[in-house]
């Protein structure tokens, strides 16, 4: 059978699955969604996000571009965050990046990737931030997955600047941001060893709004 068609039959496969479990899931699964995380992670089709969280259908919001990147010009992931923080009350925002990243890698190098190239300047701007760590690392290997590391800090310090997201802040304490790696090696999540608190703290004169309640 032709690949594509075989999709539909893993689909009825899958829905018999769930049903055999429980007769009730899509009818309880269609009433609402009430995730507790949003995930942004990578668009690399070796990561699917509530699979390696071990978490079910609806437990998970989630948004994947290239690099896991937050890009402040982004309406797209602006959005998202918006309505997870907003309408959908959530209370952990997880930037997750992973090794063996294809987008960081090619921001390492400097290749002409046509329109790629604007979205990888982000990564780029990340190295010229940490350039002075990352060019004493004589590994390229470590100096690629540091790098990866490094990202994921970055993409949560430009979630913690959003308005929405400062302003959930203020009424409530949440969301929580986290910092996570996948090793596609090992199949493992890792929670990055950095106080992010204290990271925000030091840049928050820069970027903290004066946001005032309607």
């Amino acid at each position: 059978m032709d690949d594509y068609l075989q999709i539909f039959e893993n689909n009825k496969a899958w829905v018999q699955s769930k049903l055999a479990t429980d007769k009730h899931f899509f009818e309880n699964l269609a009433t609402d969604q009430k995730p507790h995380y949003l995930y942004i992670g990578c668009s690399d089709s070796r990561v699917p996000a509530n699979v390696i969280m071990g978490l079910d259908e609806g437990e998970v919001f989630v948004h994947r571009n290239i690099a896991n990147l937050v890009v402040g010009g982004d309406s797209n992931i602006n959005a998202v965050i918006q309505y997870a923080v907003e309408y959908l009350g959530i209370e952990h925002i997880i930037v997750c990046g992973h090794y063996g990243c294809g987008g960081v890698k090619a921001a390492l190098h400097p290749t002409d990737m046509g329109q790629l190239n604007s979205w990888l300047q982000a990564i780029r701007d990340v190295y010229r931030i940490h350039q002075l760590e990352l060019d004493a690392i004589g590994d390229p290997h470590l100096r690629y997955n540091r790098l990866v590391e490094l990202n994921v800090i970055e993409q949560c310090v430009n979630v913690a600047k959003i308005d929405h997201v400062q302003r959930k802040w203020n009424q409530t304490g949440f969301p929580q941001i986290h910092a996570w790696v996948y090793d596609l090696h090992k199949g493992l999540l890792e929670e990055l060893d950095v106080n992010l608190q204290a990271y925000f703290s030091s840049i928050r004169s820069i970027y903290e709004l004066k946001i005032t309640d309607d």
